[in-house]
């Protein structure tokens, strides 16, 4: 099973964590105090993993960590109402954590455990998820953070909670159903008792919420974040780009020439190593609906997705419309793209966000459509001011970007890549 982890990988993990050894684990331009501030934070982790295995080592349970009970669960369809759905389903590991299933409305909406029901939004990657800081609004008003498109979940454990019981995903009718499913499974029992106490099964709740946070911590595991792309052996020094590539790079990190790094940039230098290429900020850029795919799936093609506005801990309508701004980690490889997935490619992203700054009539169309670019899905708080930042984009420019962007993907999902090279050729 996946789970089931060798003794010498547990120690290298723990090793890992102590001594900050591995290209998992991005050394950040950052001073003394922050320096200090990571180890003392490492050490306190390390102990936790070290603890952790010491007291699974004293029980009968196949789990060292929750980690790796996390992972048995990350890939558990018995938690979903028919046993047909896990995190894996829509969240793959070997496609860069997305939903592989492109057969099913384009890959745009996730099909649920039912059999029939979508969804409104297309299924973000779970890659360097664990790096979102928790909601939040700044003292500037503007909303940060948190996990899914409307940043509902303030972290990764809220959010592991919430696909088991959404109808139209997972679909199980409640906490306890879930927790009864686990109690099907000797290890489970085993491994949660060893791991979050002996009285964990005693109640629903604290059961269901164990279960989150095992999954968490295995999404905290360096797979999901492995810092490895062709762009961070760049920046050690360990691949030199093309023309074309580093005509790209220079463009997205420009003040002057485009506005791509003002959502999608989290540290202040261009060359610090360990960026998530976003600033989990929420921003309305103007999508528009994803008609074509809705009026196929005989979904109502007037809907409007409200964003923001649909979080609880959001009333204020001037957040309407707006989506947290994703990492651009594996961007090549996790198409379609925006919150509905009405784009298809990767090109046509970078020209739709052109569409702000050139008048031309061949960048008010849409490449995939030949028609114009639709009406935005909420028009009266897009983020013009950041849009509209930076000179208009000629092809040239617009390749090279797409070019850096590809330098983005993981070393293990470079085949994908290469995959889309071979079918774009044909």
């Amino acid at each position: 099973m996946p789970y089931q982890l060798s003794r010498t990988r547990i120690r290298f993990a723990v090793l890992t964590v102590l001594l900050g050894a591995g290209a998992g684990s991005p050394a950040m331009a950052e001073d003394a105090s922050a320096m200090l501030q990571r180890l003392a934070h490492a050490n306190e982790l390390a102990k936790a993993g070290i603890s952790e295995i010491a007291a699974a080592s004293d029980a009968e349970t196949p789990f060292a960590t929750k980690a790796q009970l996390g992972e048995a669960l990350y890939f558990d369809t018995n938690l979903s109402a028919n046993r047909t759905m896990s995190c894996a389903t829509c969240h793959d590991p070997s496609l860069a954590f997305r939903d592989p299933r492109i057969d099913v409305a384009g890959g745009a909406f996730s099909l649920g455990d039912d059999g029939k029901s979508l969804g409104d939004r297309n299924a973000p990657t779970a890659a360097y998820a664990k790096f979102s800081p928790s909601f939040h609004v700044r003292e500037d008003g503007v909303a940060v953070g948190g996990q899914f498109w409307d940043g509902r979940a303030m972290d990764l454990a809220e959010q592991a909670g919430g696909p088991p019981l959404n109808p139209i995903e997972m679909g199980m009718p409640d906490k306890a159903s879930v927790v009864e499913r686990l109690r099907e499974d000797d290890d489970y029992v085993a491994g949660f008792k060893a791991l979050f106490g002996e009285d964990v099964w005693s109640d629903s709740d604290q059961a269901y919420a164990a279960m989150t946070k095992a999954i968490a911590a295995f999404e905290e595991d360096d797979q999901f974040a492995p810092f490895d792309s062709k762009y961070d052996w760049f920046l050690r020094g360990e691949y030199k780009m093309t023309p074309q590539e580093e005509l790209g790079r220079v463009l997205f990190f420009s003040q002057q020439f485009t506005n791509c790094n003002t959502c999608h940039m989290l540290k202040t230098s261009p060359t610090a190593e360990g960026e998530t290429f976003t600033n989990y900020e929420f921003h309305n850029i103007g999508v528009p609906r994803n008609v074509a795919t809705r009026d196929v799936l005989k979904k109502d093609v007037a809907f409007t997705d409200n964003g923001l506005l649909d979080n609880a801990a959001i009333e204020d309508p001037a957040y309407r419309g707006k989506y947290k701004t994703p990492s651009l980690r594996n961007v090549a490889v996790t198409g379609p793209y925006m919150h509905n997935g009405v784009f298809a490619d990767l090109e046509t992203v970078v020209r739709f966000y052109n569409k702000y700054n050139s008048k031309a009539e061949i960048n008010q169309t849409n490449p995939e459509t030949g028609a114009p670019w639709g009406e935005p899905e909420v028009l009266e708080t897009i983020s013009l001011t950041e849009l509209e930042k930076g000179d208009a984009l000629d092809s040239q420019r617009i390749d090279a970007i797409v070019a850096f962007l590809k330098t983005l993907t993981d070393a293990r999902y470079e085949p994908l890549l290469d995959k889309q090279e071979t079918a774009s050729s044909n």
